[in-house]
């Protein structure tokens, strides 16, 4: 479960404190000269300009990575390559890219050593790291999360990557997958009685044999898709304004109400399942009313919390399934 504590580019223990702040930005400028050139404005109001679409590209961070692959361009350096094929499998690489190391800290002769035509970056990345990147090859960086508008922010990051990689129809295909996804599951739940569920999504992990959790808010990724399926999030913590996300304990959970469904993930990279092994025997977990009734579920590995349209797709449908079995 650690690894789930690693969507910021600082080895910290959470993601609870992001930097980044203020709403959603518009989508960024772009424009193509009569010499073939694209004309880019990034999430830093940085500049940038490509003498054409970027075919060798270089992802530092899983969601622009899953954008990528989603698009059809196969990134040719990827930050954590066996990380991504772990967490991330709904929106799988076709190639094998290079690893250039950690999300947190990118190899720079690795990057350098691969050539590339464009660095995608996210805000989370530090800056003296976007520096030396830029350096090598046009960075074009995109905000990683927003807790205001977390859905407009992952169709804006999906286009402004389209049109650095001359993939605009294909961004279009792929966010109306994702909508379809979206108004199919919510009319599943309709028909199934359960629109206006509440259902507590998080994610936990094992520190000095202590369970952690973390609730995803109404302004997080999962958060605003369970609202956009028609759910409801009974989660009173407030997020980061980043990601949406809080933290509480075992404890914590008895604020929840006597209604509600609880959904989790916990990977598969080896590490333990919180929910379903240390806290089987806690009196405090097992005297919940989602536990006593049965309404845990544990949703398939592979769906990244905070990926793309492609990830959020296969989550809606993982969670609908999960509810109208």
């Amino acid at each position: 479960m650690r690894r789930l504590l690693l969507t910021t580019t600082t080895a910290t223990a959470a993601v609870l404190v992001l930097a980044g702040c203020g709403t959603t930005e518009p989508a960024a400028d772009s424009a193509d000269s009569a010499d073939g050139k694209i004309s880019l404005t990034d999430a830093s109001g940085k500049k940038v300009t490509l003498d054409g679409p970027a075919e060798k590209v270089v992802g530092t961070e899983w969601n622009v990575v899953e954008n990528l692959a989603s698009l059809g361009v196969e990134p040719i350096g990827v930050a954590d390559v066996k990380g991504y094929q772990t967490w991330n499998t709904s929106v799988p690489l076709k190639n094998s890219p290079k690893d250039i190391g950690t999300r947190g800290e990118p190899s720079m002769d690795t990057v350098a050593s691969l050539s590339p035509d464009l660095i995608v970056a996210t805000t989370d990345l530090t800056a003296s790291a976007v520096k030396q990147l830029r350096k090598i090859a046009p960075v074009l960086e995109v905000r990683s999360a927003d807790a205001s508008g977390q859905v407009g922010r992952m169709k804006e990051n999906l286009d402004l990557i389209a049109e650095a990689t001359g993939k605009e129809k294909r961004a279009d295909a792929v966010k109306k997958e994702f909508d379809e996804k979206i108004a199919a599951g919510r009319e599943k739940l309709e028909k199934a009685g359960l629109d206006g569920t509440e259902l507590a999504f998080a994610d936990g992990y094992v520190a000095s044999n202590q369970v952690s959790i973390r609730p995803y808010t109404s302004g997080s990724l999962i958060g605003a898709v369970n609202e956009d399926l028609g759910l409801k999030n009974p989660w009173k913590n407030k997020g980061d304004k980043s990601y949406g996300l809080a933290t509480t304990d075992v404890e914590g959970l008895t604020g929840l109400g006597d209604d509600v469904q609880f959904a989790y993930i916990a990977g598969d990279d080896g590490s333990r399942d919180p929910f379903g092994e240390e806290l089987a025997d806690n009196k405090v977990w097992k005297s919940l009313p989602f536990v006593k009734d049965g309404n845990v579920h544990k949703l398939p590995d592979g769906i990244w919390m905070f990926g793309g349209p492609g990830s959020m797709g296969a989550y809606a449908d993982a969670v609908v399934d999960a509810l109208t079995k």
